[in-house]
């Protein structure tokens, strides 16, 4: 058995597949194309010094990395790495070189912090513990059987609010980056962000391949967007939420509920027959608005968190 960890090669198909494989067959509730992954690469920030590696066993790839720093929040030094090995090759080294290799990468580039999601399962809990990472919060990944989920019936916008679609915004996405970064930044999170950089925001998030503009809804009020339910989808039969949020001054009035009911119902017409979303564990309205809509939790991941000295 020969094991090793190298980069990814993004424009060698068999490194994209296997390295979206091993993904799906870890984490089956994040979204990944061979577009998507190359376009991530091509358009991280310099600043973010994003490394995508692979374990390879004999020449097949059964573990990935993804590595970067926030350079998007306002502290600086915030490195992170989530590392995921094929279920079937656990135990044979590959988890452990990865981490290895990211944690160099990220300490050469100037983090201080190191931020890692982890499964909540007992032997990758207890492999972080052992390296000197200590838990510090929880989320929840949850599903929905959108071909036959009762959806609750769509209601119509109540006055003053007009429901549209993110390519409504095609000539003029600046007023969407704009309910972007206030949401971002009053999201729950231990790595603070701020969107800042609108043509970084372009690049990552308007033009990213799996952004549906179709099926993102978002609710308007005398002009202004003040409530969003951001698809993503991978053009054949999964959807996912990549995210919901509302202005500040708009909040408790069920606008994104709106929002979000409405792009389901697209979904499903459109022939997706899986939904997926994210909710962080503590985050009990999100919660219990998925639970409205027939979501069901299916894992858990933990972040873990190790202060460098």
């Amino acid at each position: 058995m020969t094991m090793i960890v190298r980069e990814l090669r993004p424009d060698v198909p068999a490194d994209v597949e296997g390295f979206i494989r091993v993904r799906d067959l870890a984490l089956p509730y994040m979204l990944f194309t061979p577009e998507s992954v190359a376009h991530d690469l091509a358009n991280a920030h310099p600043d973010a010094h994003v490394h995508k590696l692979v374990a390879e066993e004999d020449g097949e790839i059964v573990g990935t990395a993804q590595v970067g720093i926030a350079h998007d929040s306002p502290e600086p030094g915030q490195g992170s790495l989530n590392v995921y090995v094929d279920p079937a090759r656990t135990g044979r080294g590959a988890g452990s070189l990865l981490v290895r290799a990211a944690e160099a990468h990220l300490v050469a580039h100037g983090a201080t912090r190191l931020l890692s999601w982890v499964l909540d399962e007992p032997g990758n809990r207890a492999y972080a513990e052992r390296r000197g990472y200590r838990p510090s919060r929880s989320a929840h990944f949850l599903v929905l059987d959108l071909a036959d989920a009762e959806l609750p019936p769509l209601r119509n916008a109540p006055p003053g609010v007009e429901l549209r679609t993110a390519a409504d915004f095609a000539d003029d996405p600046r007023p969407l980056f704009d309910l972007d970064a206030e949401v971002v930044s009053d999201e729950p999170s231990d790595v603070p962000a701020e969107f800042t950089d609108y043509e970084a925001w372009l690049r990552e998030t308007w033009r990213h391949p799996l952004l549906d503009r179709e099926l993102t809804s978002v609710a308007v009020v005398d002009g202004r967007p003040v409530a969003f339910s951001a698809a993503h989808t991978d053009g054949a039969t999964r959807y996912r939420t990549a995210m919901t949020g509302t202005s500040r001054a708009f909040r408790g009035r069920g606008l994104a509920k709106l929002a979000k009911n409405h792009s389901l119902h697209r979904a499903r017409a459109a022939g997706y027959t899986v939904a997926l979303t994210g909710n962080d564990a503590d985050n009990g309205p999100m919660l219990a608005v998925n639970k409205w809509f027939g979501y069901a939790i299916h894992a858990t991941e933990v972040r873990y968190v190790r202060e460098l000295d």
